[in-house]
């Protein structure tokens, strides 16, 4: 009997003490796994916030949503890129130095992209069936060059300069195809105006994330945030692949012509042609596209400009960082409201839009170049922002209204090149500009007012015409 309890008790006290054991190692994997979930949770859950937002209101199901995510992915990628560069050529050297670097830069890499830009476009428009691998290929692009650039700025080779020619093309090549995607992905009773709002809010938020961490990298060491573009431009381009395969779908598209009206016609398209298709693209939509190169010109010279002059003379109290930090936050904190606002006034006449935006940026920097100052040059450049992307927004409309389908996705490219050309000029004249506000700040109230005399009188009658677009078989 002892024999036979002693097993007994062995096994019960055995018992005990291991659902003891087993009770205790639960509680702590369980607190494991809740310790796990915590340090994840801000990982997954703003993933999932992410998701949420960007596939909302029917854009996860056209795919929309994908392309938002990837054009966030871009944003995050150019701006590495770009704090990289800046800090390379701009602030490493003294002010004067700098500016032969920037203009040795912009002559070597700029004056070749405005020769490519309007060839881009037409090129991408015989590949309709092939856009996915376009964008990943940009993607790609950009990844392989950003490891060349990362070489470049550390020894300072001759390569920095192609290799950033390159990341522009491939830049402006991604631009262009996707304009032409987006309208392949509207979901349901969702305007063109309000997808491209959401996608251009996807990328300044990106931009604004990955800003910060891009200057943390450089603090690291000056080929960091480039191995960062490296990375994030890989993932771009397996996300290109993601998209719906009806964005390579070409069906029912043409060539746009930019032409104002049929007396503006001239060659073989003023000959009958044996497909219909080739139209203008109506007076409204060339007009707004002047007014908007008007303020991508201003955009352009107002970055160079002032990135030179507060250098030279900071805000009054801050240093030329903060100086130049200030300006850029105010410029794109106004650019983010303006694509904001252009979602909520989607029905609004767009070409009004216009007209009002570039009249007050035309009225700020008249003011702004009169009684310079720090607050001033700041308003500028938050209106400045505000004015850009409401009246690209409006021309998007405006694209949208007037284009018919057939040749809407071309005009999206060739506006697109015409607008970042628009850019590289004033950028070009802002670089050789001498360092006097009121002298800047007129010849950016000038530039304002060329686009805006002349466009707003076509606009105008745009909308009392009813805004009927001019065809031309």
């Amino acid at each position: 009997m002892a024999t036979a309890r002693s097993p007994q008790g062995t096994t019960g006290s055995g018992g005990v003490k291991g659902s003891s054991r087993g009770g205790g190692s639960g509680r702590v994997n369980g607190a494991v796994r809740a310790v796990g979930r915590a340090l994840h949770f801000p990982v997954t859950g703003t993933a999932r916030g992410i998701r949420k937002a960007t596939h909302a209101h029917g854009a996860g199901e056209s795919g929309l949503g994908k392309l938002i995510e990837l054009h966030g992915v871009n944003g995050a990628g150019d701006v590495m890129i770009t704090v990289a560069l800046a800090s390379t050529v701009f602030f490493s050297v003294p002010t004067d130095e700098a500016r032969g670097r920037v203009a040795l830069y912009l002559a070597i890499t700029m004056a070749p992209f405005t020769v490519l830009a309007p060839v881009i476009g037409p090129l991408l428009d015989r590949l309709p069936h092939g856009r996915r691998a376009a964008m990943a290929g940009a993607m790609f692009a950009r990844a392989l060059l950003a490891l060349v650039l990362s070489g470049a700025v550390v020894t300072g080779s001759i390569q920095l300069y192609p290799a950033a020619l390159g990341v522009l093309v491939a830049s402006k090549a991604y631009g262009v195809v996707r304009s032409a995607v987006v309208p392949r992905l509207l979901p349901p009773r969702f305007s063109l105006v309000r997808a491209n709002s959401r996608v251009t809010l996807g990328g300044l938020l990106a931009t604004g994330v990955a800003a910060p961490v891009g200057a943390g990298l450089q603090a690291i060491g000056p080929r960091w945030p480039l191995y960062g573009a490296f990375v994030i431009f890989m993932v771009g381009m397996f996300l290109s692949f993601s998209l719906p395969h009806k964005v390579d779908s070409a069906k029912g598209e043409d060539t746009a012509l930019l032409a104002a009206d049929e007396q503006h016609l001239h060659g073989p398209h003023r000959r009958p042609v044996k497909r219909p298709g080739l139209r203008t693209v109506g007076i409204a939509v060339t007009h707004a596209l002047g007014a908007n190169a008007a303020l991508r010109c201003l955009s352009g010279f107002l970055i160079f400009f002032l990135a030179f002059l507060l250098r030279e003379h900071p805000l009054s109290g801050q240093s030329a960082a903060v100086s130049l930090g200030m300006v850029a936050v105010a410029a794109g904190v106004g650019n983010a409201l303006g694509t904001a606002v252009g979602a909520a006034l989607r029905s609004r006449a767009p070409e009004i839009i216009i007209v009002t935006v570039v009249a007050f940026v035309l009225g700020t920097a008249i003011v702004a170049a009169i009684f310079f100052g720090a607050f001033l040059v700041v308003c500028l450049a938050a209106i400045a922002g505000f004015a850009q992307a409401l009246a690209k927004l409006s021309l998007d409309a405006l694209i949208q209204r007037d284009v018919p389908e057939l040749v809407r996705t071309s005009a999206f490219a060739r506006s697109e090149t015409l607008l970042q050309m628009a850019w590289v000029f004033g950028g070009a004249v802002g670089i050789v500009m001498p360092l006097n506000g009121t002298a800047g700040l007129s010849v950016a109230a000038g530039i304002v007012a060329a686009g805006w005399l002349t466009t707003v009188r076509g606009l105008l009658r745009s909308v009392r015409h009813g805004g009927a677009p001019t065809h031309v078989a």
